[in-house]
Protein backbone atom coordinates (compact mmCIF):
# COMPACT_ATOMS: atom_id res chain seq x y z
CA UNK A 1 0.00 0.00 0.00
CA UNK A 2 1.43 3.35 -0.53
CA UNK A 3 0.82 6.56 1.17
CA UNK A 4 0.32 8.48 -1.85
CA UNK A 5 -2.12 10.82 -2.63
CA UNK A 6 -4.37 11.31 -5.94
CA UNK A 7 -4.24 14.09 -7.54
CA UNK A 8 -7.60 15.41 -8.52
CA UNK A 9 -7.56 17.73 -11.71
CA UNK A 10 -9.60 20.57 -12.50
CA UNK A 11 -11.79 19.30 -14.73
CA UNK A 12 -12.56 16.17 -12.66
CA UNK A 13 -13.57 18.47 -9.75
CA UNK A 14 -15.89 20.38 -12.57
CA UNK A 15 -17.61 17.34 -13.33
CA UNK A 16 -18.45 16.00 -10.18
CA UNK A 17 -19.68 19.50 -8.97
CA UNK A 18 -21.84 19.36 -12.09
CA UNK A 19 -23.31 15.73 -11.88
CA UNK A 20 -23.93 17.09 -8.10
CA UNK A 21 -26.03 19.96 -9.09
CA UNK A 22 -27.33 17.70 -11.95
CA UNK A 23 -28.44 15.24 -9.35
CA UNK A 24 -30.34 18.36 -7.21
CA UNK A 25 -31.58 19.45 -10.31
CA UNK A 26 -33.09 16.35 -11.01
CA UNK A 27 -34.99 15.66 -7.47
CA UNK A 28 -36.41 19.19 -7.68
CA UNK A 29 -38.06 18.35 -11.15
CA UNK A 30 -39.38 15.10 -9.98
CA UNK A 31 -40.54 16.54 -7.00
CA UNK A 32 -42.59 19.77 -8.89
CA UNK A 33 -43.95 17.00 -11.58
CA UNK A 34 -45.28 15.19 -8.52
CA UNK A 35 -46.66 17.98 -6.96
CA UNK A 36 -48.07 18.59 -10.13
CA UNK A 37 -49.69 15.48 -10.67
CA UNK A 38 -51.67 15.53 -7.34
CA UNK A 39 -52.87 19.03 -7.91
CA UNK A 40 -54.41 17.71 -11.51
CA UNK A 41 -55.85 14.41 -9.54
CA UNK A 42 -57.32 16.23 -6.83
CA UNK A 43 -59.27 18.95 -9.36
CA UNK A 44 -59.94 15.86 -11.72
CA UNK A 45 -61.46 14.07 -8.83
CA UNK A 46 -63.24 17.33 -7.42
CA UNK A 47 -65.14 17.73 -10.66
CA UNK A 48 -65.66 14.09 -11.38
CA UNK A 49 -67.62 14.15 -7.83
CA UNK A 50 -69.43 17.13 -8.04
CA UNK A 51 -70.82 16.19 -11.60
CA UNK A 52 -71.51 12.61 -9.78
CA UNK A 53 -74.02 14.45 -7.32
CA UNK A 54 -75.18 17.08 -9.79
CA UNK A 55 -76.63 14.10 -11.95
CA UNK A 56 -78.07 11.99 -8.84
CA UNK A 57 -80.22 15.23 -8.17
CA UNK A 58 -83.71 14.88 -6.23
CA UNK A 59 -86.96 17.13 -6.54
CA UNK A 60 -86.22 18.48 -3.06
CA UNK A 61 -82.68 19.57 -3.62
CA UNK A 62 -84.38 22.26 -5.97
CA UNK A 63 -85.96 23.80 -2.73
CA UNK A 64 -84.17 26.88 -1.27
CA UNK A 65 -83.95 25.44 2.12
CA UNK A 66 -83.71 21.97 1.50
CA UNK A 67 -80.43 21.23 3.18
CA UNK A 68 -81.47 23.35 6.30
CA UNK A 69 -82.07 21.48 9.79
CA UNK A 70 -84.07 23.57 12.47
CA UNK A 71 -81.90 21.58 15.03
CA UNK A 72 -82.62 24.11 17.70
CA UNK A 73 -86.21 22.93 18.35
CA UNK A 74 -84.63 19.74 19.43
CA UNK A 75 -83.54 19.28 23.04
CA UNK A 76 -84.39 22.35 24.52
CA UNK A 77 -85.51 20.52 27.85
CA UNK A 78 -88.53 22.89 29.30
Amino acid sequence: MSAELETVTASEEITQEEKKDSNTLSVITWFSVGVAVAAVGIFVGRELRSRYKFKRRTPYDFYSNAAEYQASEFGVGI
